[in-house]
């Protein structure tokens, strides 16, 4: 008797969607071999090192194909992926971006043809204005929905087979002077979103930690970095201080225990209710602080407008977190050392300049690999490798190509230059090993997955309306 063959996984993802789609199966199953990229910078730590096959290597990167997918807005920021999922009834693999003005948008990743848009009610009276968000969107871990911001202060839950919204819930009462800069997370069936300011520093506005209802949209939750005593949200005027934008490019990140970190930009820092300037430790819930720091110069800070949280929190190894800044500094703590509510200042076990001695506005990635940590930062003019060594960042090498937010993906570093140009370097050595061409941009970083990179383009304070997601595949 002949044995059966068993499907392949291609027409078993296709199968799978078509019972979802005909509601014979309860819910989506995970993710073949977790090939999924869900948020930035991959998990809720935002390492922007995935552990999973990436099915591009040295030998294959630079023969890659570039298609380019024509977008109704500007990406800054990084695109999430999802893996055959089913949308309008047929299996898909699917890249989700969010535009500067707020349309979700839904990219073949074979194709690059849209297969659905969200546009946010508010669209016509934003589109072409200064009022931006350059924010990621997250998917949710049952993989029917993504979460989404748009720049009228609202976080938004898509369902991923056509886009139609289930809710939406503000997380500002002031959405002209309070923006979503960073990606959204996702943890334990909530939604983590930070809230920053626009360019200009244009009070009164605060950065806070949201804490929403995945099921519901219902806002549970506020922690605010001025007027820390005051819960939920506030009208901004009523808080005497302002500004302290959380706004680095990894948004809130989040350890094993869901404890969530956030730096914060200049403004007061007074140890007690005003937190500018300044690395902070939530519990998941957001309702109370465990550990804070901020540097012994942090009135210096404020006075030359050098943020602190120009970055988000590094989570380095365990008890080690890596914090940089507009100062040209990157700090390394104990976490031990900064427990509590009692204010912490100074006390860095190591501080390092950044790679080109330039403010540092990207998100480094962290790389654990044969045992050892490897940290890659980039800033506008260098990007350089360190190993923690010891208990301090040891450089290992450095080169003079500027870049965004770092990711090392299937034993390849890419960073993207915002000149133009996505470099392909050895992690252990530097050695590049390709540089493909594309156009010049930002905050955007790539991301790579299932043999494909997707990259956005573009920069959100040109205020276009238009803009292009550019996939390299071997296909």
């Amino acid at each position: 008797m002949q044995a059966k063959r068993a499907l392949r996984p291609h027409i078993q993802a296709a199968i799978l969607a078509a019972l979802v789609v005909a509601g014979m199966g309860a819910a989506p199953q995970p993710s073949p071999q977790g090939r999924d990229w869900t948020q930035f910078g991959w998990n809720l730590s935002g390492t922007s090192a995935p552990t999973v096959p990436t099915g591009i290597t040295a030998a294959t990167v630079g023969r890659l194909n570039r298609k380019q997918a024509a977008l109704d807005g500007t990406v800054d920021a990084s695109p999430i992926y999802l893996h055959a999922v089913s949308v309008k009834g047929a299996a898909h693999d699917v890249f989700f971006v969010t535009t500067t003005y707020g349309k979700t948008i839904a990219v073949d990743a074979d194709t690059g043809g849209i297969l659905w848009e969200f546009t946010p009610p508010g669209y016509a009276t934003l589109a072409g204005t200064r009022q931006i968000t350059n924010s990621t969107p997250v998917a949710d871990p049952d993989r029917r929905y993504i979460y989404a911001a748009s720049p009228d202060g609202k976080i938004e839950k898509l369902a991923v087979s056509d886009g139609h919204l289930v809710w939406s819930t503000p997380i500002t009462l002031l959405p002209l002077r309070e923006k979503m800069d960073s990606p959204l997370r996702f943890d334990r069936g909530h939604v983590i979103a930070v809230t920053a300011g626009y360019i200009g520093d244009r009070p009164p506005y605060q950065g806070h930690v949201a804490i929403l209802d995945a099921a519901s949209g219902k806002l549970e939750h506020v922690w605010n970095s001025l007027c820390s005593g005051k819960t939920g949200l506030m009208q901004p005027s009523t808080c005497p201080e302002s500004d302290s934008a959380i706004w680095g490019r990894a948004g809130a990140v989040l350890d094993g225990q869901g404890n969530i970190f956030v730096a914060t930009g200049n403004a007061k820092w007074d140890g007690k209710t005003n937190w500018g300037d300044a690395l902070i430790e939530l519990n998941p819930d957001a309702t109370q602080m465990l550990a804070n720091y901020t540097p012994a110069n942090t009135g210096d800070l404020d006075d030359e407008d050098l943020d602190l949280g120009s970055t988000s929190p590094v989570l380095l190894a365990p008890g080690i977190v890596a914090q940089g800044g507009k100062d040209k500094i990157i700090r390394l703590l104990s976490e031990q050392d900064i427990q509590g509510t009692t204010p912490h200042q100074g006390h860095e076990l190591q501080t390092v300049p950044t790679p080109s001695g330039q403010d540092l506005f990207t998100q480094p990635a962290v790389w654990h690999n044969q045992g050892q940590t490897w940290l890659f930062a980039a800033d506008n003019g260098a990007t350089e490798a360190f190993q923690y060594e010891n208990g301090k960042l040891v450089s290992k090498w450095k080169n003079t190509n500027g870049g965004t937010s770092p990711v090392v993906a299937g034993g390849l570093l890419y960073v993207y230059n915002p000149k133009g140009g996505l470099m392909v370097y050895q992690p252990g050595s530097g050695q590049q090993v390709a540089d493909l061409e594309c156009g010049a941009g930002h905050w955007n970083s790539p991301i790579v997955m299932d043999g494909r990179i997707a990259l956005p383009e573009g920069n959100a304070n040109r205020r276009q309306t238009s803009g292009v997601l550019d996939i390299w595949s071997g296909r």
